[in-house]
């Protein structure tokens, strides 16, 4: 993978960044989540998760907003996100 320099990033770091996760509805999809989103950030705060359910209700979209400390932590929560087989898209 390509590293980019920090003076190249769009980020600054350290920042709080939010990451968009949507998937079917279930009972255990938030949680199961924000399991995965705290081996990257041991400091959020699951309080914070907004949730959106579609007009259905068949799919669910959930915003985690994390404490950003480095490109490395984005793109390894990122990559294990979209591993999750609950997860049907990452933004």
């Amino acid at each position: 993978m390509h590293t980019i320099p920090p003076e190249e990033s769009l980020i600054e770091y350290p920042s709080a960044f939010p990451i968009k996760v949507m998937g079917k509805a279930h009972p255990d999809f938030a949680q199961a989540l924000t399991d995965v989103v705290l081996q990257f950030d041991p400091e959020f705060d699951p309080a914070t998760i907004e949730m959106r359910p579609s007009s259905g209700g068949k799919y669910i979209g959930l915003t985690f907003t994390v404490h950003a400390t480095s490109r490395e932590q984005l793109d390894n929560l990122y990559r294990a996100l979209h591993a999750h087989h609950m997860v049907s898209i990452v933004l």
